[in-house]
């Protein structure tokens, strides 16, 4: 299966941790720190809640949640 450049972009400079969802879009953790942390999906579209409070503990924690239970994978048509 080959992922559109949506579901599986090019690692941004800030990248801490990349995990994928059940389908494989990757959910991104970035940030430059660890108390200032944020996690986004590239299948569905979701983000963290809170992107510049977020500890790297309880964000990971969160996008790994979410990746777990995520099934969208991104794909233009066309």
């Amino acid at each position: 299966m080959k992922l559109s450049p949506n579901t599986s972009p090019l690692e941004p400079a800030d990248l801490l941790i990349r995990m994928h969802n059940l389908v494989g879009a990757a959910v991104d953790v970035t940030g430059r720190s660890s108390s200032k942390s944020r996690w986004k999906c590239h299948g569905c579209g979701d983000t963290s809640d809170y992107p510049v409070r977020d500890f790297l503990p309880f964000t990971s924690g969160r996008a790994n949640a979410h990746a777990a239970q995520c099934r969208a994978a991104y794909h233009r048509l066309g």
